[in-house]
């Protein structure tokens, strides 16, 4: 676990975690409905996001989109292999610079990248690995995987447990806990 981790999770009680999960499950929800639910003042519940903010364990807040709304139903892997690998500066940037293109993990094994692209066809799918790829150069080879169905996508993630070392203490420093 590195520093920044340990720091993150050292500042965080009870309470963060459920503020946290209240923002992870809507994060349209109110200071008001997220104090009701935590048993904190709006003004507690709000000076405690703005700490998780400043500490970078909350970075934003985005709006889902359903994908077949918006005419991108279709959801691929794509395996990525570059000429020299790790890949020369600049090859992940342009890669992620493709607005089709979700993520960008750079990876171990015979691959380089593990892309996630969302496009609207077989057709939109062609055009990035021929016209972007093609564009970017220094990519050897590509292998891709056709979701077919999701099961679950979520960007919610598994909060540690507070009964861990060191994680049912509130920051000290902190004017918002308790």
């Amino acid at each position: 676990m590195t520093s920044r981790q340990k720091k993150a999770l050292r500042i965080m009680d009870k309470a963060d975690k459920a503020i946290i999960d209240c923002l992870q499950s809507n994060a349209r929800c109110s200071n008001a409905e997220i104090a009701r639910s935590v048993g904190l003042a709006p003004s507690a519940v709000l000076e405690r996001i703005r700490k998780l903010e400043r500490n970078g364990v909350l970075h934003g807040y985005e709006a889902r989109l359903d994908p077949e709304a918006m005419g991108l139903g279709m959801l691929a892997f794509l395996f990525v292999r570059v000429a020299r690998c790790p890949a020369e500066p600049g090859t992940a940037a342009k890669l992620a610079a493709i607005p089709e293109v979700l993520e960008v993990h750079h990876v171990a094994g015979e691959d380089c990248f593990l892309l996630k692209v969302r496009t609207s066809s077989t057709r939109g799918l062609h055009r990035i690995l021929t016209d972007e790829f093609n564009a970017i150069g220094g990519i050897e080879s590509t292998k891709s995987t056709i979701v077919l169905e999701t099961v679950k996508e979520t960007g919610k993630l598994p909060l540690p447990q507070l009964d861990e070392p060191g994680l049912d203490k509130p920051d000290p420093d902190s004017e918002a806990n308790g």
